[in-house]
Parts: C-alpha cells; structure tokens; sequence
C-alpha cells in the first residue's frame, strides 16, 4: 500500500487534521476492511512498533477495538488500566508514561477524563499519541468510523443530512462527528432537550431542533447518543422514562417517517431509552457495522502515523 503523509504526528481530535488526512484515513480503511474479511486476516505493517494502550477511563468497545486493530497489524502491545495501577496511588500522567516509554514505546492510545490530556502529552513526551476519548471534549476515531459508516452505506457523506440526537452537553461523539461531517461536506443538526444542547453551538454551524419527529424527517441519518448519567452532576431531565418518551427511537416512529433514514449509535446502547431493541436490531440500523468498521478505522490510523515516524 502506497502510503500518503498526514499533516500530523498525532490523532488528538478532528479539528486538528484537515479533509485530505480525514478521505487518506477513509481511503485506507477500504483497504483494511479487505484484510479483516480474508481468511488471514493478518498485515505485517506494524511489526517493529510497540503500542501502548492506556485507558485511565473504563472502556469495553474502543480498547477492544484499537486491541484488535494493532494485532491484526502485527504491533506489539501493552495494555493498561489506570484502576489497577500506581494512579491509583498518585502517580501522575507523565510519571505513568514516562515508565512506560522507558520500555521504549512508540505510540499511545489514550482514553482519559480530562480534556485536552492528549495535547498536553503530546507536548512532554516523544511517542505518537491517538486520543481514544478525552473527558467531553474530543473522539476522534468514533467520529471518523462513523463517517466511514454513512459513506460505505449511501456513498457519500458530501450534502447527506445527520441528526446527531440526545446529551449533546456531555458527549465527545457528538463534538467530534459535528467537525469530521462538516469537514466532509454534510449538513449537521442536533436534537435534544434543551438542557442538553450547549450554548452557542449554533456558533458550529449546526442547525437546532428540540422536536425529534421534524428532526428525523429532516435527516438522511440519525446518530442516537447514549444518556451519560456518569458525567452528569445534575438531573438534566425528570426521568429517563420521560427522556425515552420525547427523545426515545421506536419502531412505530421510524415506520411513520415519509422516507427511510438510516440508524447509527456509538454503543454502548440503553436499549428502551435511546433506542428500542426493534430499532437498533432492524435493517436500518447500521451499529454491528459501525463496529465492524471501528477495527478498519483504527487499523488505517495506526498505519498512517506509524508511517510518519523519523
């Protein structure tokens, strides 16, 4: 595979890389996606890199995903939870990393709490770093699979129309889809009480709908955010059966729609909240392939920027 140059070292969000590094991602993944639907589906590209996983957040499908990625490219990896280590005991970020670069790491996934902790390693150490999910500020591989996603089901993302649908004030997904889909030429609108619209987001360039029947007639897509109760420090709604009521997919409202849209979700899923089961089990649900694409995804990143190393 010939390989482009990214206009940067490191993935620590979509606003810091441009249309050709996100289509050069894409384009890539085409390719990966090939590899993982072989008999073997192992590329040696990776051999001589070692990569770090380091998750001081808990995550099931991402670190799954980015595991799979780097032993489907033959890296080597280490894998690490923050719970059960000396963080735990006060060590601090750049005491954690700089132990395990002084096992001569070349590049660290990092999922974390706080945001901007990526750009702030990126500055104190030398090993690439990929953000896998930084407090609510960035999740850049999320929102560049599900692009992948929009783009291997309706061709194209240019001029598509995408709801992105629920707790827009605490989601990463959501703030990094709204960038890599404008990026691509997709017009963007968010749905949602208004207590979980943050302000100014009009100043994104997105459109605002609290009526979840206009906004899915509106759309070709309809992205379902999961209620992140564990970020919230206060009650944003009355209930989740009131939420699930205004804001909930079903099967009856995604039959009486005048078109058919297609149904995304970042998982994990809250089925009955956001999305009933008929929904997300339907066929116009794309989320088993969302995942499916995430290891693509992931793979065509890791490539890239290990290809960027001196």
């Amino acid at each position: 595979m010939a390989v482009e140059k990214l206009s940067t070292r490191h993935l620590l969000g979509i606003k810091d890389i441009n249309r050709n590094d996100i289509e050069l991602i894409l384009e890539t993944a085409d390719n990966f996606k090939d590899v993982i639907n072989r008999p073997i589906k192992k590329v040696p590209s990776l051999r001589d890199i070692t990569i770090a996983n380091i998750f001081f957040e808990n995550s099931t499908r991402t670190k799954l995903s980015f595991e799979l990625a780097e032993k489907r490219l033959s890296a080597d990896t280490i894998n690490f939870a923050a719970s059960s280590s000396s963080v735990s005991k006060g060590e601090t970020l750049i005491d954690t990393v700089n132990n395990i670069l002084a096992m001569k790491v070349d590049m660290v996934v990092m999922r974390h709490p706080y945001a901007g902790a990526g750009q702030f390693l990126s500055k104190h150490i030398n090993a690439q770093i990929v953000n896998a999910g930084d407090g609510a500020h960035e999740h850049p591989t999320q929102a560049l699979l599900d692009a992948f996603s929009i783009r291997q089901k309706l061709g194209d993302v240019a001029g598509k129309k995408v709801v992105i649908v629920g707790d827009i004030l605490h989601s990463r997904v959501a703030i990094s889809n709204i960038l890599c889909l404008q990026k691509l030429g997709a017009e963007v609108m968010v749905c949602g009480p208004t207590t979980l619209i943050p302000k100014h987001i009009e100043s994104l360039g997105v459109k605002v709908e609290h009526n979840l029947i206009k906004a899915l007639n509106w759309c070709d897509v309809a992205n379902m955010l999961r209620i992140q109760l564990e970020r919230q420090d206060i009650k944003y709604f009355p209930s989740l059966r009131e939420y699930a009521m205004m804001y909930g997919l079903n099967k009856q409202i995604l039959d009486n729609l005048d078109k058919e849209i297609i149904v995304m979700h970042p998982g994990p899923i809250n089925r009955g909240v956001e999305i009933t089961s008929d929904v997300a089990d339907s066929k116009q649900s794309i989320i088993l392939e969302q995942v499916e694409n995430g290891v693509a995804v992931r793979m065509a990143v890791l490539y890239l920027l290990a290809s960027q190393r001196d």
